[in-house]
């Protein structure tokens, strides 16, 4: 069950790098960005699938668009210049308290 969350939570990584790939392919119209993004993409969902085979699919898929989301707004403000006001670190940090709950419930 341990190695099914750490496959869960590189997943998750996977899926910040496809969501930021996404701002630095332009749309798909930069090659290398495009074919990163799209590399990372398939190798987060193929991490997904095997989590799944040992954790339930709502936590697993809430958990990975947990990490996803928090990573990609967190990279967002860090690299793009996004705004970083306390409501929306506030909120990003009710989906960190969300994640570490699901996961605290699901052992």
């Amino acid at each position: 069950m341990v190695s099914a969350w750490l496959i869960l939570v590189l997943a998750g990584l996977f899926e910040i790098g496809w969501a930021i790939g996404l701002e630095y392919s332009q749309g798909f119209t930069k090659l290398w960005p495009s074919v990163m993004t799209l590399i990372f993409l398939a190798i987060s969902m193929l991490l997904l699938a095997k989590a799944v085979q040992s954790l339930p699919i709502g936590t697993a898929y809430a958990v990975w668009t947990g990490i996803g989301a928090v990573g990609a707004a967190t990279l967002g403000i860090l690299l793009f210049d996004e705004p970083a006001t306390v409501i929306r670190i506030g909120f990003l940090t009710l989906i960190v308290v969300g994640v570490v709950g699901l996961n605290y419930v699901s052992h």
